[in-house]
């Protein structure tokens, strides 16, 4: 089973909920926990443990100066603009380059073959003893995250139960995560600022065909508009989390309430059974 945690905004408390339910399902099971929000992975942050590093790498070209003929062709087909054909040269931009290897097809020369290119890596521990961390990084000037998130996801494949820690808002890297889970928990806040980007991010699972439900984090007890969306979406609310003061003292020490404060161990694993029930299969 495969579950993202998802927000719409960044700030909700989505690694929060992410570190909490894969602590308190440690206990029970082989869980995986990868961070796929790869240009500021924390969830190490809740999980000190020595790690593994594993290189990531994507094609890119690479011209034969001794067979080009400068013709174009090349940069006419990227529509990433990676590739720009001067009289006497070629220029790479291999930070916007998308490696389809579509330009060493089109080369009537043969000028063109893929080299690898480092772009990130991705970290591997084992802080618990039946719980895995996979945490991916990009490297920094970089802008291509799903090669690192695939990476990540790949590396974690196999492991019975799956969480993956998706980054904030809807763009392709989210999409990178939410390909292939079976349900999302979407995190989000009662402000004006986390009920617009819940709705967002609302409609992107809906789009995709994912089940999915809401916990609603730093409640103040007015969630009426919350609430309101997610019944008219039909967004079951899994867990509503207070706005508190005893809470956020244990997560600015970088603690877990599900191992530090009572109760919480029962409420996280309550939001997995719930997650459960809207997937529609056994634990």
């Amino acid at each position: 089973m495969k579950i993202a945690i998802a927000s719409g905004k960044g700030g909700t408390g989505k690694s929060t909920v992410a570190a909490n339910l894969a602590c308190t399902l440690a206990l029970s099971r082989e869980v995986a926990l990868v961070d796929c929000d790869v240009e500021e992975p924390n969830l190490h942050l809740f999980f000190p443990d020595s790690a593994v590093d594993v290189p990531v790498t994507t094609p890119v070209p690479e011209i034969d100066p001794a067979l080009c003929n400068f013709c174009g062709e090349c940069g006419k087909f990227c529509r990433f603009g990676a590739l720009s054909v001067l009289k006497d040269r070629v220029i790479l931009f291999p930070e916007l380059c998308h490696s389809c290897g579509g330009c060493s097809l089109v080369c009537p020369q043969g000028a063109i073959e893929e080299v690898p290119r480092t772009v990130g890596r991705v970290a591997c521990s084992c802080p618990l003893p039946s719980l895995t961390l996979v945490s991916g990084v990009l490297n920094e000037g970089e802008v291509m995250a799903p090669a690192v998130i695939r990476a990540a996801k790949m590396l974690a494949e196999g492991h019975p139960l799956i969480l993956y820690d998706a980054s904030p808002g809807i763009a392709c890297p989210v999409i990178e995560t939410l390909e292939g889970v079976d349900a999302c928990i979407l995190v989000t806040e009662s402000t004006p600022f986390g009920l617009h980007d819940l709705r967002l991010a609302a409609e992107v699972v809906e789009g995709i065909g994912i089940p999915a439900g809401v916990v609603i984090n730093r409640s103040d007890g007015q969630d009426e508009e919350t609430l309101e969306f997610c019944r008219e979406r039909g967004l079951p609310v899994l867990m509503t989390i207070p706005f508190s003061r005893e809470i956020a003292a244990v997560q600015n020490r970088g603690g877990l309430i599900c191992r530090d404060l009572p109760g919480w161990e029962e409420r996280f694993a309550d939001l997995f059974e719930a997650v459960v029930k809207i997937v529609g299969v056994s634990p």
